[in-house]
């Protein structure tokens, strides 16, 4: 099954070893589908996801919320994730708890 949007965040890992400290970015992606939301390493069915919101930063990115039955979980997106949050709530309502 093809995703139905995406949307960027970035995904800084900080490695360590015995002289320095490397900070290493990513792009990675949050991918909306039918009957869930996808990251690189979580899986959130949508039947699971409450409500999306995001708090704008300076920089003109910010932070996007995913809240869930199990708690809440932050994104750094580079962008506002307007689109992206409409059409997630989209499929929230077509599932309601």
């Amino acid at each position: 099954m093809s995703y139905i949007m995406k949307q960027a965040y970035k995904k800084v890992i900080r490695e360590i070893n015995s002289i320095e400290l490397k900070k290493i970015t990513e792009t990675r992606y949050l991918y909306l589908y039918k009957d869930r939301i996808t990251t690189k390493y979580r899986e959130f069915p949508i039947q699971e996801v409450i409500d999306l919101s995001f708090k704008k930063m300076q920089d003109g990115g910010g932070l996007l919320f995913l809240h869930t039955d199990h708690g809440v979980y932050s994104y750094h997106v580079p962008s506002s994730p307007s689109a992206f949050i409409a059409a997630c709530k989209d499929y929230i309502k077509e599932h309601d708890h």
